[in-house]
């Protein structure tokens, strides 16, 4: 044991709920040193100390380090990191991949504070083999790679994985970038990233929260930055902003006061789409949820939830009746494509009530596209190239770019789905909402139905407050993913959609 296991800050700050591009992480990090007056080696001294700390809590067991220095700032970490750990009593081995005598600035003082200390390094030798280690910490280099890996150090990232022990990335895994979270070429892949300043977007989009592993912020003592002056590009969702959505309900409200959903869908072998968004909308707090969908489906729904108020419906006259008493139509689950489906479509979308669009509803979109600003469209990356007319690879490669284009193509508010989940609206001076949880177990038959139901029904229950629709629908994509994970407790593999029900309830009363 190399100390007794400390505490590691935990929990959704004010500053640590807003993500940054890197170039957004250097400005604070220059306002911080010329403007609020904090030393450069000062703020490298606190990286140090966050880093040690998070590393000592999750591996306390870890007694052989390995610290890997590459050069710039993220060395100057390293060398702290190493600096600190042989205080406490751990041995550390430090291989560097520039010599400590050509660094400069910061980096270099920490790098002589490390070997005044006693610590020693060890030049990377191509071909020769890592140190055995307990734990390895990638302090190679930060956020401003731009091209792909090469050389030594492309070498020492693919033997890494040889040593067969965690690894701790310092601000961000070497080889990901800090922009787009693709990798470039190799990167290394981290069991815990401790990062600084700021969060860097790169670390939740595309291949991001795979190599990022755990992650663990510490703003270094720096004042908040004003919006105004740095931008963030996206927004954390946080149980605290769900809390502040969905109080304690008043003692005096009844069904009525929660919203009414109508569901559209189930077309003909497809009734368990329209079941499970039903439900997950009555599951999701709605005081009333009815179902529209082919008469054939009527009986096998009603058996199965009884709580739901099921029609058959053919014609555009059944469907107005059930319109008229909806408070936000869901669309698309198990619609199909058919006359029937396109009869359905174009009637809510004729309705003039807030919408929820999904599943083969938006595939009837992408055919015939249109604008509007009072409907939630909610695809997957595949619908999503259908709607513009790209590949899923290509809405995957830039998921932040392709919200922008969706909201800007269609208007109101846009759900994309997939890992790391992104919402934005059109219009929207805000940066676009960012879920962080969800697991793969999700991906499964049913999941987006569950979704669209809980969507509108967290939309029924909130169109007459203050919040926006997009922070309504973060709020949507939150709870399900809150359940998603409860769910999965159990083991991803073999989750069903219906696995969420009781887990939507556990979270919107916890």
């Amino acid at each position: 044991m190399c100390a007794d296991d400390p505490s590691i800050i935990a929990g959704m700050s004010e500053v640590s709920r807003w993500v940054y591009r890197p170039e957004g992480v250097r400005e604070i990090d220059r306002i911080a040193i010329e403007e609020q007056g904090i030393p450069g080696y000062e703020l490298m001294q606190r990286a140090g100390q966050a880093a040690c700390t998070a590393i000592i809590g999750r591996y306390p067991a870890a007694r052989r380090w390995l610290v890997l220095c590459g050069a710039g700032n993220n060395a100057g970490d390293g060398y702290v990191i190493a600096r600190l750990a042989s205080a406490r009593g751990c041995i550390v081995h430090v291989v560097s991949l520039t010599e400590p005598s050509k660094l400069v600035g910061d980096a270099a003082r920490a790098a002589h504070d490390f070997l005044a200390a006693g610590g020693t390094t060890r030049s990377w030798q191509a071909n020769s083999p890592l140190p055995a280690a307990d734990i390895v910490i990638d302090a190679l280099l930060g956020t401003g790679l731009a091209r792909p890996l090469d050389g030594a150090y492309r070498d020492v990232v693919m033997q890494i994985p040889r040593l067969h022990c965690p690894v701790v990335a310092i601000d961000i895994p070497t080889g990901l970038s800090g922009s787009t979270g693709h990798v470039l070429g190799v990167a290394v892949r981290a069991a815990l990233t401790v990062t600084f300043v700021g969060l860097k977007q790169g670390m939740f989009l595309a291949d991001g929260p795979e190599y990022c592993g755990e992650i663990v912020f510490d703003a270094l003592g720096i004042q908040p930055v004003p919006a105004g002056r740095v931008m963030p590009s996206l927004r954390i969702f946080t149980p605290e902003d769900f809390e502040q959505l969905m109080p304690r309900r008043a003692r005096t409200g009844h069904k009525g006061s929660y919203g009414h959903v109508l569901v559209i869908g189930g077309n003909t072998g497809m009734a368990g789409a329209a079941r499970l968004a039903g439900e997950a909308a009555l599951r999701s707090g709605a005081g009333l949820v009815s179902v529209a969908t082919r008469a054939a489906n009527v009986e096998a729904i009603i058996e199965g939830r009884p709580e739901l108020m099921c029609k058959g419906v053919e014609s555009d006259a059944e469907l107005a009746v059930l319109v008229k008493r909806a408070t936000i139509i869901a669309v698309g689950p198990g619609l199909g494509q058919d006359d029937w489906a396109q009869r359905m479509f174009h009637a809510a979308l004729a309705a003039g009530k807030p919408l929820v669009i999904d599943a083969d509803a938006l595939n009837l979109l992408a055919a015939v596209p249109e604008r509007r600003n009072n409907w939630i469209l909610t695809p997957h990356p595949g619908e999503a190239g259908r709607l513009l007319n790209l590949t899923a690879a290509d809405i995957q490669a830039d998921r932040l770019g392709s919200l922008d284009k969706l909201t800007t193509k269609y208007g109101g508010c846009v759900l994309l789905k997939g890992h790391g989940t992104l919402i934005g609206a059109d219009g929207n001076s805000t940066p676009p909402w960012l879920i962080r949880g969800g697991n793969p177990g999700m991906a499964t038959a049913g999941m987006g139905d569950v979704l669209t139901g809980v969507t509108a029904a967290v939309c029924a229950q909130s169109l007459a407050g203050p919040s926006t629709v997009d922070t309504m629908v973060a709020a949507a994509a939150w709870l399900h993913a809150c359940a998603g994970d409860r769910a999965a407790k159990a083991g991803e593999r073999g989750l069903l959609a219906s696995d969420l029900f009781a887990e939507l309830r556990a979270c919107l009363n916890h």
